[in-house]
């Protein structure tokens, strides 16, 4: 299998470097091939601008939703950001590494996503009707590829939990997992989440390399989130709402994922 990841931290020697070096070995190991994106390695421009249409009509105003369109389309995209959608369509599976800053990725792989996701690439694909509303949520461009967070945290676990005060790890990753990858096709993997990083001494850390091999290594059998498909029948289309009869009364983000519903044993 071909595996892409982006990478987003400054320092070589962190945390996130080593087990960034530790997944390439694991998954190179196994016979996967991989390319990394090591964004600020790579100087990654993260603001999407003008420069990102070299082509465009520069006596009209710049329009980042069309001008992208007409650039991807024409060919005439900057070569950064052609270069990175051939690594994502050239991958099997992508893997978002990053820490938490702020509640959410860094600065530059957000501007990594908002350049490389062009219109037309990640997004405004598909069919716009009373039928459907796009190719996306489960369906579009990288449809039929896999995707994991590998995301490194300051806080405690219990930080984390549900009744934590930082609030629950899944929704604050909720925007990326369903937003971000999703919503152009992906299969989501739940995440590889590390926490209190601050406290990591090496027992900790052969711990973690252990449990995050073995992620890796089963990183095509392991069910990705039960996200619900925009034009599978669960949506009203365009109002783009759960039906009614769809997790009645749940709402927010866990009522976009398809609960298992444990089988009651028989009995005679």
């Amino acid at each position: 299998m071909n595996v892409l990841i982006v990478y987003a931290h400054p320092e070589p020697r962190s945390l996130n470097g080593a087990l960034k070096d530790f997944a390439i070995e694991r998954l190179t190991q196994a016979g996967h091939a991989v390319q990394v994106s090591d964004l600020y390695a790579m100087d990654w421009k993260a603001v999407l601008d003008a420069r990102d249409a070299p082509a465009r009509d520069h006596a009209a105003p710049f329009n980042p939703s069309l001008d992208s369109k007409h650039a991807f389309a024409s060919g005439t995209q900057s070569a950064d950001i052609a270069g990175e959608q051939e690594k994502l369509l050239w991958a099997d599976a992508v893997i978002l590494q990053f820490p938490l800053w702020w509640f959410s990725m860094p600065a530059i792989l957000k501007g990594w996503i908002e350049r490389v996701y062009a219109y037309g690439f990640a997004y405004g694909v598909g069919e716009h009707s009373d039928r459907r509303w796009g190719n996306r949520y489960g369906e579009g461009t990288l449809a039929g590829k896999r995707a994991m967070l590998l995301v490194t945290a300051g806080g405690w676990e219990s930080h984390y939990s549900q009744r934590g005060v930082n609030g629950p790890i899944d929704d604050i990753l909720f925007p990326i997992h369903h937003g971000v990858l999703y919503y152009p096709g992906f299969d989501v993997l739940p995440p590889f989440v590390v926490y209190r990083t601050g406290r990591m001494d090496e027992a900790r850390f052969a711990a973690t390399r252990e449990a995050l091999g073995e992620r890796l290594d089963t990183f095509w059998s392991t069910a990705p989130i039960a996200f619900r498909p925009q034009n599978a029948g669960a949506y009203e289309i365009p109002a783009l709402t759960l039906r009614d009869e769809i997790a009645p009364g749940s709402s927010g983000f866990a009522a976009h994922i398809e609960q298992a519903v444990a089988a009651e044993a028989l009995s005679d």
